[in-house]
């Protein structure tokens, strides 16, 4: 399939009329030459919006069927990508092969995944309350099911380019909802955006839906970006990036006349408890593991366990000496862009300038690479500077030593919110750990035990996702069927004729659901 530096909206390939650009080959960081990309124009993301908000009423109204059909067939189109598309998001991010065939494989299991879940149909939580005519006042029967909110603008992530972008959770989710998605594609990756977004448009018009279901913007700035959460036909956001431009889009959304929810993935440093027993029975292990989790993809993962907390003790020095040696040995990694590498250079210098901060290690050394890095700190001394970590983009890790459990909790009470936790624990760590279990339900939105958090199940059961800043609102999750949560609210149908209600509520119960009926579950008629 042909890269040429296209915009896809409505249906149709579009070049741009703004400032031309190209993509940059991560691990040189000179420029790919061909194709030119050129930015959209006001124009481009009102005649983008324009067609999802046309879509949005035909698209609610197909059956279920027909909306999983177009996740599946979404999902076939972009696997029988293959190379080219694993060829051409090596060179923009810098990732390895297998490293993105595996994020293929994610991005079209979970749209299989939502396919599943579209045809099983319980995410439209249909609740019947059949009619009362002889109580009084009398009651009519009341019918209620969850409904998309309308086009949903998506912005693609730089450290994910298949599973977090143009076809990723949330367009899948989105789609899911039977929301039309406008996606803004990520500078760093046009090229890999474009071959994504030819597959998902052939899809919807294969599908014969009206093509705004789907358009994709490119732009190298983000003025653009901006003015497509501003448009009035969107009335959602899924963002996954820094925090600086989660909230920016936070800021225009909620001074819209009529503002909107944006879901955005922002900041995380993710805490790894180590607790006395499992300290103390097996340091180096938990040492290597660590290492290899910090260091995977360079450090840029959102899950990346960049805080550490042990308790002073046995283990701790083997731990220490296990932990340094083998970020002296992880060799420099590719980051996804300058502008990245720079950032990390910047956060990395920030934490050891802290004052008690000790710098253990450092990775080894290459041009234009990035070097991992592991701190200590003890838990006074930060107590002392009044500074707790931050997130450092990349592979950066800073230990906190306690002195007691205590010290520890009073710690953990400042962080702000986050996406994971973990607790590396053996069965006499179990007092311990059912202290802090309610401190650690209030912080994050998904617990480990005796493992590392980078690597996210797609599944029912998942929670990607946490209280702010992890993320903009942490009810929700952006991996997962219950992803789809976001994109929905309820409607309540009183005492509306058979014939007009939709299928999930018809007395019938044609599609054969589970559904609420006068306070019980039941797939009978009602």
């Amino acid at each position: 399939m042909a890269i040429d530096g296209s915009m896809l909206i409505n249906g149709q390939a579009r070049r741009g009329q703004g400032a031309h650009f190209t993509a940059t080959e991560a691990a040189t960081g000179q420029p790919i030459a061909a194709p030119v990309f050129a930015s959209a124009l006001p124009q481009d993301v009102n005649d983008a919006a324009e067609a999802a908000r046309a879509a949005f009423d035909p698209f609610q109204a197909i059956s279920l069927e027909a909306r999983a059909a177009l996740l599946d067939d979404m999902a076939q189109r972009i696997d029988a990508l293959g190379g080219e598309l694993t060829e051409r998001a090596m060179a923009e991010t810098g990732l390895p092969a297998a490293r993105l065939e595996g994020e293929r494989a994610r991005t079209v299991g979970q749209l299989r995944m939502f396919a599943h879940h579209v045809r099983a149909g319980d995410w439209l939580d249909a609740r019947i309350e059949p009619a009362l005519p002889e109580r009084q006042p009398p009651r009519r029967r009341l019918a209620l099911q969850r409904v998309g909110l309308g086009p949903v603008a998506v912005f693609g992530a730089s450290n994910f380019p298949l599973a977090f972008s143009v076809a990723g959770g949330d367009t899948a989710a989105a789609l899911a909802a039977g929301c039309p998605v406008v996606v803004k594609a990520h500078p760093s990756h046009p090229g890999t955006s474009e071959l994504v977004g030819r597959a998902v448009m052939a899809a919807v018009a294969a599908a014969g839906l009206p093509p705004g279901v789907f358009s994709l913007l490119v732009e190298s700035g983000h003025q653009m970006g901006v003015a497509l959460v501003q448009h009035p036909a969107i009335q959602a956001v899924g963002f996954t990036g820094s925090r600086n431009a989660g909230q920016a889009l936070m800021r225009v959304a909620a001074a819209r006349p009529q503002p909107i929810p944006v879901y955005a993935e922002m900041s995380s440093i993710n805490p790894t408890l180590l607790l006395p027993a499992a300290l103390a029975a097996r340091p180096e292990t938990l040492a290597r593991d660590f290492v290899a989790s910090l260091t995977l993809g360079s450090g840029q993962f959102c899950t990346n366990p960049g805080l550490l907390l042990a308790l002073e003790g046995p283990g701790l020095d083997a731990f220490v000496g296990a932990a340094s040696a083998a970020i002296a040995d992880a060799p420099a990694g590719v980051m996804l862009n300058p502008q990245i590498a720079a950032a990390y250079e910047r956060g990395a210098a920030r934490e050891c300038e802290v004052p008690g901060a000790q710098l253990l290690a450092q990775g080894q050394a290459a041009p234009a690479r990035s070097r991992a890095a592991l701190l200590r700190h003890s838990a006074a001394g930060l107590r002392a500077s009044g500074h707790l970590p931050e997130e450092v983009f990349g592979p950066f890790g800073v230990l906190v030593v306690c002195a007691d459990a205590d010290e520890m909790i009073a710690l953990l009470e400042n962080l702000e919110g986050q996406l994971t936790a973990t607790l590396h624990l053996d069965d006499a760590d179990l007092p311990l750990a059912r202290r802090l279990l309610p401190l650690l339900q209030r912080k994050v939105g998904r617990i480990l035990a005796n493992a590392f958090p980078t690597g996210v199940e797609v599944c029912d059961a998942m929670v990607h996702g946490g209280p702010y800043p992890a993320t903009s609102d942490g009810r929700s999750t952006s991996v997962g069927t219950a992803a789809i949560e976001r994109f929905l609210r309820p409607v309540c149908y009183d005492g509306l004729p058979d014939a007009l209600l939709p299928a999930a509520l018809q007395q019938a119960n044609p599609l054969g659901l589970r559904r609420r009926v006068a306070s019980r579950f039941s797939d009978a008629a009602a």
